[in-house]
């Protein structure tokens, strides 16, 4: 269990971190950078729960929460080496990604299909949750970077941001549809 009871410690001021085994690394390691663009979107999901209805207040909670155990995964290395950790480490599991393709697989028997790409935008919960998912896709792409990430915790980044993507047209009455060339004067 996590007990915080002083907030600032001193030992990154040299600019390194602890990792979840006690390996210290440069703030920049594509692993720092990794979980910590997972927090980036933790946040932002967080901006866009204030939008939301009840029903996607409680998916996005749930969501939160997933993105704190991919974190605590993320800045554990060497999965490898689990069996050997004093504490059986936390790791994105794949009932978890199959949780959110079933969420995106109701939500999308809903909506018509696409005949172009969608522009960020609509609802401000349509709007948030684009930025969700961009920066979601950021994550996911420096997950990939992690020699050593939990190929699950990929392959639930990757699932996320589709989630994003099929929520924000949820939100939206309509799609708002990016037209080709709109504005060249052809």
């Amino acid at each position: 269990m996590v007990v915080l009871s002083k907030i600032y410690t001193r030992t990154g001021d040299d600019g390194t971190t602890a990792l979840g085994d006690g390996t210290r690394v440069a703030k920049t390691d594509p692993r720092v950078e990794a979980y910590g663009t997972v927090d980036e979107t933790n946040a932002a999901v967080g901006m866009a729960r204030l939008h939301a209805d009840a029903e996607m207040d409680a998916a996005l909670a749930r969501i939160q929460n997933d993105l704190f155990d991919l974190g605590a995964d993320l800045c554990r290395p060497g999965m490898d080496r689990d069996a050997e950790a004093p504490y059986p480490p936390l790791r994105i599991i794949p009932v978890q990604t199959k949780r959110l393709e079933a969420e995106i697989d109701a939500m999308n028997a809903n909506l018509p299909a696409l005949r172009s790409f969608v522009l960020p935008g609509g609802s401000a919960l349509a709007a948030n949750l684009h930025l969700c998912r961009t920066v979601c896709r950021r994550a996911e792409r420096l997950a990939t970077l992690v020699a050593d990430a939990n190929p699950e915790a990929v392959r639930y980044l990757n699932r996320l941001s589709d989630w994003f993507f099929v929520a924000s047209r949820a939100a939206n009455d309509r799609d708002v549809l990016w037209v080709p060339g709109l504005t060249r004067g052809d």
